[in-house]
């Protein structure tokens, strides 16, 4: 059945489109026409784009890319010598007109700053020489436990300037989530804060990695940031505050090798020890860079916000994906609803931001408060909205798009991963867009979807892959080679496959279905626990849901679904038998859960996705692995209380 487009960009957007502009340029008419020859030719392509990116070569690269020790272990810009942090700021620095903003920053207490190009440049470079001046050398690995405040870009620029590893880690981290991160690719250096503050509470971070610390003994110094002004424990043989450090000068750009370690960004695994995947100058830089100026299709002097962590991959994705175009970058360190439902609007008016990047659960949480929270705000400035993270549900994806985008602002929806550094696919706003669609693969990514046999597949939902390398991925898990053949290479021969369901309707717009080892099987019938879920959110009085498949001894596995429900409204008997009904008439009686069960919240990392494996391991009773990414493990009690 043909679903009706809810973006169809206008001419005015068309002629405007980076994407398109570059297409042109190298002869190609359409974005479809464009995406054929970036993967026939990707050597043209990324040679292409780095070119027309104006990225800074210290020494030109020899070859795009050698795949002599195979698809797993590809090199890229061989031979390239450069500078990531050079190509994001000091070449801005010196290049834009005096006064060009690198920063905005908001705190939840409403205190505002700015950093311009110049003054980036400055801290980075003085920071730097302070590092080294602790001892931090080339490759040595310096983790970053910070809230979203311009001292964790600069920390992130000077660490990279050093040709050091940056290590980022979520600030709301237990200690033993951090201490396993620091232990596993050996930190040298940790700098932190004193704290930050969410929903006017004080969270002190400096005693939580102490704690940390003790278990890590590679680490030799932690700096700190005063940003609340608290009093924290201290270690004068090896703590810093970060305004003491003597004055030095700037440290100079190292010239490192394209493949040269930039980042290890942890990833959670379905066991107890995170996955480390390593990123590196030339690739990570190219490929976001790419990503931004294309499919964000953010041009220099205007503004970006994605309201993540810099412990996530998005935080290291749109700092250097949007100063590598020249652009600013909004950081707003608190609660996105606080202290009222329409504080992430009023900092869209505030910073005057082109491009924001939302998380579907975020929105499913303000659809609740209506749009008029939106509509008091003047959202001028803002030409596109940008999702990732977890599968849309309809509705509320067509409340983001249609009632506070007012349907003339597209929703850059894409999905890649850690891992990925990048994106797989990404709904680049020269194309159509039909409801939760991601569009197409990303420029220059060979993705398909493939059957059970490693067959293409079309129309139904298969296991999404990649079946070349491409610059941004990981150059493997730290430390452990073989866990990332096993995880990533392992099922077909030089094919990455994610673990993520997809499809691609007849109208070629691709569709994720949640993770392949979440899928569904009831009585021979294969569905995403996503088809649930977007079914009970449809619902007026459900907020969020969650889908479990349980063993079965006819249907082979049935679903129990989880839901919380709006404020104020009550769990009843009535309601439940409602989403039931709701379930078969929408998916169909072969389909009817098993149970629905109300729950006061649901178990969910800070970046806002829910952890269904965490679900299912607790209803079934088994170990539910790595527990360090979920922002409330009280939500498995509430698992636990519905049995």
């Amino acid at each position: 059945m043909s679903v009706e487009a809810l973006w169809t960009p206008s001419a005015q957007w068309l002629a405007g489109s980076t994407t398109l502009a570059f297409a042109r340029a190298h002869g190609c008419r359409t974005f479809d026409e464009l995406y054929a020859r970036s993967v026939a030719d990707p050597a043209w392509f990324w040679d292409a784009v780095s070119t027309h990116l104006a990225i800074e070569w210290d020494a030109p690269y020899t070859a795009i890319v050698d795949e002599s020790d195979g698809a797993p272990w590809a090199r890229w810009f061989v031979g390239g010598r450069l500078n990531l942090a050079w190509n994001c700021v000091g070449r801005h620095a010196v290049g834009l007109p005096a006064g060009s903003e690198a920063i905005r920053w908001e705190g939840e207490d409403g205190a505002t700053s700015s950093v311009t190009y110049a003054e980036l440049e400055e801290r980075s470079g003085r920071f730097a020489g302070q590092l080294s001046q602790l001892g931090v050398g080339v490759g040595d690995r310096v983790a970053l436990v910070l809230p979203m405040t311009p001292e964790v870009v600069v920390a992130f620029y000077a660490i990279a300037r050093l040709g050091a590893v940056v290590v980022p880690i979520f600030s709301g981290f237990s200690a033993a989530a951090i201490a396993s991160r620091l232990v596993d690719c050996g930190v040298v250096c940790v700098v932190t804060a004193d704290g930050y503050r969410r929903r006017q509470k004080p969270i002190v971070i400096k005693a939580t990695v102490d704690e940390a610390v003790r278990d890590a003994p590679t680490v030799r110094a932690v700096v700190v940031h005063r940003y609340i002004g608290i009093d924290v424990p201290w270690d004068a043989s090896r703590d810093r505050w970060w305004h003491e450090l003597p004055d030095t000068a700037a440290a100079d750009y190292r010239s490192v090798d394209s493949e040269h370690p930039l980042l290890v960004a942890y990833t959670s695994g379905t066991t107890g020890r995170p996955k480390g995947a390593v990123h590196v100058h030339g690739g990570f830089l190219v490929k976001i860079a790419q990503e931004v100026a294309f499919a964000a299709d953010l041009k220099a002097g205007e503004a970006l916000c994605w309201l993540t962590d810099m412990g996530w991959i998005m935080g290291p994705w749109e700092t250097v994906g949007t100063h590598a175009v020249g652009g600013v970058l909004v950081l707003y360190d608190g609660a996105p609803d606080f202290p009222d439902p329409g504080r992430i609007w009023r900092v869209v008016e505030r910073h005057r931001v082109a491009f924001l990047g939302v998380s579907p659960t975020l929105i499913r949480a303000l659809m609740g408060h209506g749009a008029e929270h939106a509509a008091a705000a003047d959202l001028a400035s803002l030409r596109a909205f940008g999702g990732t993270g977890e599968p849309w549900n309809p509705a509320p994806y067509a409340w983001l798009q249609q009632q506070v985008g007012g349907g003339t602002r597209p929703i850059v929806n894409i999905s890649g991963g850690t891992e990925i550094a990048a994106c797989f696919v990404a709904a680049d706003g020269c194309l159509e867009h039909r409801s939760c669609s991601l569009g197409r693969p990303s420029l220059g990514m060979a993705m398909d979807v493939f059957d059970p046999d490693g067959q293409p597949l079309r129309g139904a939902v298969g296991e999404l892959v990649c079946t070349r390398p491409w610059p941004g991925m990981t150059r493997g898990i730290w430390g452990d080679r073989e866990r990332y053949l096993d995880t990533y290479w392992s099922r077909w021969p030089d094919v990455w496959v994610h673990g993520d369901w997809a499809s691609i309707d007849e109208h070629g717009d691709w569709y994720l279905h949640g993770r392949s080892d979440d899928t569904l099987n009831i009585a021979g019938k294969r569905i995403g626990p996503a088809e649930f879920e977007s079914a009970l959110v449809a619902h007026p009085d459900v907020v969020e849901a969650c889908a479990a498949g349980v063993p079965h001894p006819v249907k082979g596995e049935t679903v129990r679904l989880y839901a919380t429900l709006r404020a104020g409204v009550e769990p009843s008997e009535e309601l439940r038998v409602a989403l039931r009904a709701l379930i078969e008439r929408g998916l169909g009686s072969s389909f009817r859960p098993e149970s629905v069960q109300f729950v006061r919240t649901l178990p969910r990392t800070r970046s806002g996705k829910i952890v269904r494996r965490v679900v299912r391991a607790v209803v079934l009773g088994e170990d539910p692995g790595d527990l360090s990414t979920l922002e409330d493990p009280t939500a498995l009690a509430a698992i636990t209380d519905a049995l």
